[in-house]
């Protein structure tokens, strides 16, 4: 591997040391680094880049320029595994359970190879039939889809991902399963299915008896017939009592998320990945990657030109992945290399608003965020059209949703998504995906029980702007801070997720998003949130009431717990 002059600007501060010691920089056969940030950068970039050919050099630098700046950066299978004999690159995979013994133990074995790899998985249980039912080959009764999510989730716990973090999953279940109550419930004790998030899967038919107040039928996968009807209202306001008291379920809204199914012909999506943002086929996997919005900002206001430069860089890096990735399930190879879906999005936004002195909650962030997104989508299908021209379109294009909707050639059946970046954001010093500044001084509980204490980034370069050493705590912060300054508890629910539509509507697949709300809140504000999101035409959503969950991510500093330098 060719080696690249030294000097970056990535993963620089304490917080992003540590999580580059714990989680992505090589280590020896006697467990000692071996790798500088500079030299994990360097081996993704030029990795990626082979797909290239001979122009691999010309792009490893670009793709090193940029991400070096801290402008650009993938999911952590692709920093974690790129350049390594098992080079697992993709962030997610969904997979198909069926309902069968045969099919559901295959899934779990094909789980445990992907979380080993470094990948989360999703699955719709909605076909495994209720609990109770006959099961002919045995002359017993089946039980149920929430008793093999506790058998996976089981399985994940002993597993982890690429040897440094725990499998994630997400369980879909559909809202007519006769277990949906079940399932809905599954969580509640804070003890069960900890390695999953649960949504369920809402379709239209519930959406329309529930605004009906009408009764509602649940049905047998297996048969489709019914066994019993319910009210619509009162199984909604288990879904919402439930997210009160631990975060689950969400809503996954399976009807609009197939209305906009690049590939109908290939069958429905029925999950999505861990984190709802990329709706899959079975078996399909997905590259994400994300702009930091925050660093594209200078003297003169946001860097288009260079935000646009850089979305057409990123999806040709993306769609690189799609062909020197090491596919751990020989179908998920197969299916992904005939979509070659990728995922690009943003982090950093509530940075760039603090920048620009923008409140989150403002008319004005709303339109911001929708002209960000509106350009990143229109750049990275333009991207996709140009490869597809010079490498050929996707081999499912004929028939596609695009192919229909008369779009020109794609090389990618997806292009943009809106991922959670949890660790990656912390190595690019930026907030979160789309999410409010959680706060401004704050501990972030991670990596094995590991608490790091952090003042946000871009409060820290505002304070430093005004001359100020250190907030002394987050009362005087919001003080010194003014109108722009909004943390993420006192957004509120209609604010939070007019921002998630904002995105949802330029984006293909879906918008990871938490709706955090205070712990006073109550279930019905939590329904009003499902509502919302259902009627702006979001794909999903996932709430979550502050300190509902024990061991929460993120906690706000406590007054006078504040005292850090600014340096």
């Amino acid at each position: 591997m060719t080696e690249k002059p030294s000097g970056i600007s990535f993963g620089t501060s304490e917080n992003a040391r540590i999580v580059l010691e714990e989680r992505y920089l090589r280590r020896d056969l006697d467990g000692r680094i071996c790798e500088t940030p500079e030299q994990l950068i360097w081996r993704v970039a030029s990795t990626v880049a082979l797909a290239e050919g001979r122009q691999s050099r010309k792009y490893s630098d670009h793709y090193f320029e940029m991400m070096s700046a801290g402008r650009f950066l993938p999911n952590t299978p692709t920093l974690m595994n790129a350049g390594k004999t098992d080079g697992q690159l993709s962030a997610c995979y969904v997979l198909p359970v069926g309902d069968s013994l045969e099919s559901i133990f295959e899934s779990l074995k094909q789980a445990a190879i992907i979380h080993q790899s470094g990948g989360g998985t999703g699955f719709s249980f909605s076909s495994v039939r209720p609990k109770g039912s006959a099961v002919r080959s045995t002359h017993g009764t089946a039980s149920g889809p929430v008793s093999f999510m506790r058998i996976f989730d089981v399985a994940t716990e002993t597993i982890k991902q690429g040897g440094v973090r725990r499998g994630a999953n997400m369980g879909v279940l559909r809202v007519d399963h006769p277990d949906i109550l079940e399932f809905i419930d599954a969580k509640r004790d804070l003890r069960s299915i900890i390695n999953f998030n649960i949504s369920v899967g809402i379709t239209s038919e519930f959406m329309r008896a529930l605004s009906g107040d009408e009764g509602f039928t649940l049905r047998r996968p297996h048969d489709g017939k019914p066994v019993q009807k319910v009210s619509a209202r009162e199984l909604f306001r288990k879904i919402t009592e439930a997210a009160w008291v631990c975060g689950d379920p969400g809503l996954v809204f399976l009807d609009r998320i197939n209305a906009f199914n690049p590939t109908p012909r290939l069958g429905s999506m029925e999950s999505t990945n861990p984190c709802g943002e990329q709706p899959l086929l079975s078996f399909e996997s997905c590259n994400l990657g994300s702009l930091n919005l925050g660093a594209y900002f200078g003297p003169e206001g946001f860097d288009w030109p260079l935000f646009r430069q850089d979305i057409r860089t990123a999806i040709r890096f993306l769609d690189n992945v799609v062909d020197v990735n090491v596919y751990p399930v020989r179908e998920s190879g197969e299916i992904t290399r005939r979509n070659r879906k990728t995922g690009l999005g943003v982090m950093g936004f509530a940075d760039l608003l603090l920048l620009l002195g923008i409140a989150y909650d403002s008319p004005e962030a709303v339109v911001l965020g929708e002209r960000i997104m509106s350009v990143l989508d229109r750049e990275a299908k333009r991207a996709s059209a140009s490869l597809a021209e010079e490498k050929g379109a996707f081999p499912n294009w004929r028939g596609s949703f695009w192919d229909k909707l008369g779009y020109p050639r794609m090389r990618n059946a997806t292009v943009s998504t809106v991922a959670p970046t949890g660790t990656i954001s912390i190595l690019a010093g930026a907030s979160s995906g789309i999410e409010p500044i959680f706060s401004g001084v704050f501990y972030r509980n991670v990596l094995g029980g590991k608490r790091l204490m952090e003042v946000h980034p871009a409060v820290k370069k505002v304070l430093k702007q005004r001359g100020l050493s250190s907030p002394p705590n987050e009362r005087s912060l919001a003080r010194m801070m003014g109108s722009a300054w909004r943390p993420a508890r006192e957004i509120s629910v209609e604010s939070h997720v007019e921002m998630q539509a904002a995105f949802q509507r330029h984006s293909d697949s879906a918008v990871s998003k938490t709706i955090n709300l205070p712990k006073s809140s109550t279930p019905e504000d939590i329904g009003r949130a499902y509502l919302s999101a259902h009627q702006k035409g979001c794909k999903g959503i996932t709430v979550y009431r502050d300190q509902s969950r024990p061991g929460q991510v993120l906690e706000a500093a406590q007054e006078g717990a504040c005292d850090i330098c600014l340096d």
